[in-house]
């Protein structure tokens, strides 16, 4: 740890007994201890002489100089006189003197106190954990130092933080204390569901120097607020990796499709407020000491979707959208009032913001978590979320401030739909945009966003997001992508480095996230959903079906993908204005090619659907354009 070990407080103790013990060895002998040894020693000379060779004679004559010298020094007790014995003999008698001090006398150890300067002040407590024990109402925050630090007092203590907060108030108090040692543990209340509830604040352990509480570690959230949420059904495992981006229209033809998974958009904005409508009572919900408005006419619009899908078996994605509300400025970062696009980055930068985005988290876990209302078990936070100038818009700023403002908001998010329902899963959101370094400040790249984004995070409390990603083809419109040439085709490579993610090089995704860094906190590979992709009929309704079935082909042949969700059910008019068909069907309800060898791509009969596509890409085999995931 590099700690700099110039104070060193010595134990009063342990300072007299090494006093004491120069002072027993300059104290002069005892004569008549001395003179008593002399006598013992030559007796047993004599002894060992009559055994050789003295019989009886020497060994009573030994006993009678014995006697003599006895006598001899009970007479002389009195006189202090330096002692003649042998060194050997002198030896003995001072271990004699000094044992039964040292018996009864215990030496104590130096403790050593590190002082705290610029240069080993960051990091020197180690967080090992901050996690709620369950059914305690209590968190634990356990952390070590190599060295105890010297401070005013003998103690760590344990001090809150806004999410927001750059540094610690000066008017910070400890909300829990412990002495110091080099392994220790610190535990507070949560405060669930309370005014004061600490479950989207930070915390550092600190000591006190000059009257001040000073950290001595990055701050830490508590990493498992599963353990709060009284919904625990694990989650869902399903017959096949399809989905779609639902049409509320046609639910009914998801049966006859054969869809185990199902994307649907929440506008955050819309679902806020009082309702207007008579027939849709306002839903009130209390949290945290605070009531929230919800419009009950949007709200019975989701129950009744989710409703529908849970009821037929399907695994519901809903995405979590900032719309930008002006009834509602609190939802949208400071930083991204101001602008247009169409949508906005969350607010996590401000009291009002991170306790409306848990509100609204906390409000949808906990009412889609039944049969009644549905059972959501993914949440995406955003859309695209490194496209910065038009799906998630914010201000220009640096990358590693635009990947901490997002990675608070998905805390928000997490924290509070977790506490709710213990095995959903969080995600978020990216583009197909990997590595392309352009100069353009309107997005950023997915991979460098990623990094950054998992470097705030599991410095501060590692949770397990997951990756929702958009492989569509370069460009958009590029339909037959598999014949893709020139400068298109350098972008797309199975390289890290690649500039683009398709499905073309669609494991250059989960291999990355196969590195130590980008792991759980298990040391688990996140779960990765592709939440969106979809091919235009523009250029044909038979090369939209053979990309549908290359794509489908791909993520099922990768173990890390778990839902790929085409978009969309049905033809979408601003999207056509763009070149843009991707249905199933039309907008009048016409079943394209594409209609039959989705419904059919993960049945039993599946090749007779998809046998076609190989002369359309040019392939004898599927194993020529998808490689195996590693």
């Amino acid at each position: 740890m590099g700690a700099k070990r110039s104070i060193v407080k010595e134990n009063k103790n342990g300072r007299q007994n090494s006093q004491n013990a120069e002072k027993r060895s300059r104290k002069r002998k005892n004569p008549k201890a001395v003179r008593q040894l002399t006598a013992i020693y030559v007796a047993l000379v004599l002894v060992a002489a009559g055994a050789i060779g003295g019989g009886v004679f020497c060994a009573v004559h030994s006993t009678r100089v014995t006697e003599e010298l006895i006598a001899e020094n009970t007479q002389e007790s009195t006189t202090e006189e330096e002692s003649t014995v042998p060194a050997a003999i002198e030896e003995t008698e001072e271990t004699q003197e000094t044992e039964p001090e040292t018996e009864t006398e215990t030496e104590t150890e130096t403790e050593m106190l590190v002082e705290l300067t610029e240069d080993n002040i960051d990091g020197y407590v180690k967080v090992e954990s901050c996690k709620i024990a369950q059914g305690t109402g209590t968190f634990s925050v356990k952390a070590s130092v190599e060295e105890k630090p010297a401070s005013d007092d003998d103690n760590f203590y344990l001090l809150k933080m806004n999410m927001y907060d750059t540094e610690l108030d000066a008017g910070a108090e400890p909300i829990a204390s412990v002495p110091k040692d080099k392994e220790f543990s610190l535990t507070a209340n949560v405060n669930e569901n309370q005014v004061d509830s600490r479950l989207m604040s930070k915390f550092v352990v600190a000591v006190k120097l000059k009257d001040a509480y000073v950290p001595l570690c990055d701050p830490c959230y508590m990493t498992n607020p599963e353990v709060l949420a009284s919904y625990q059904a694990a989650y869902p495992q399903r017959s096949s990796i399809k989905g779609i981006l639902v049409d509320p229209l046609r639910v009914d033809e998801l049966d006859e499709l054969h869809v185990n998974h199902a994307a649907y958009n929440i506008p955050v904005g819309n679902i806020l407020g009082e309702t207007t409508n008579g027939l849709f009572p306002t839903v009130y919900y209390t949290y945290d000491g605070r009531t929230y408005a919800f419009n009950g006419q949007r709200i019975a619009e989701y129950d009744s979707i989710f409703s529908r899908l849970t009821a037929k078996g399907i695994t519901i994605s809903a995405i979590l959208l900032n719309n930008k509300s002006s009834a509602y400025p609190e939802l949208t970062h400071p930083l991204s009032r101001g602008g247009s696009a169409n949508y906005y980055a969350f607010n996590a930068a401000e009291a009002d913001g991170v306790e409306t985005l848990a509100a609204v988290g906390a409000f949808l876990a906990q009412r889609y978590r039944d049969n009644d209302h549905g059972i959501v078990m993914n949440w995406i936070v955003g859309n695209e979320v490194n496209v910065r100038s038009d799906w998630n818009y914010m201000q220009y700023v640096d990358l590693d401030t635009y990947a901490r403002e997002y990675a608070n908001a998905v805390r928000v998010f997490y924290n509070s739909i977790k506490s709710m329902n213990a095995n959903a899963r969080v995600y978020v959101s990216m583009d197909q945009q990997w590595n392309r370094d352009l100069s353009s400040k309107n997005s950023y790249d997915v991979r460098d966003l990623l990094v950054s984004m998992n470097q705030v995070i599991s410095s501060e409390g590692n949770i397990d997001w997951g990756l929702a990603d958009h492989p569509y083809a370069y460009p958009l419109t590029n339909t037959t992508f598999w014949n893709s040439s020139g400068k298109i085709q350098k972008l797309i490579t199975n390289s890290e480095n690649t500039s683009i993610v398709t499905m073309q090089n669609i494991n250059v995704i989960t291999n990355f996230l196969q590195k130590e860094e980008m792991l759980t906190a298990d040391g688990e590979v996140r779960p990765v959903i592709l939440s969106e992709l979809g091919y235009s009929s523009s250029q044909g309704e038979i090369n939209q079906a053979a990309a549908f079935a290359y794509a489908y082909y791909a993520a099922e042949n990768n173990p890390y993908i778990n839902a790929i969700l085409l978009s969309r059910q049905t033809d979408a008019g601003e999207e056509i204005a763009q070149g843009l068909a991707l249905g199933l069907s039309t907008q009048g309800g016409q079943h394209k090619y594409i209609y039959e060898v989705y419904k059919n791509i993960d049945q039993v009969n599946s090749n007779s659907y998809t046998e076609f596509a190989k002369s359309v890409i040019g392939i004898t085999n599927w194993s020529e354009v998808i490689q195996p995931a590693n």
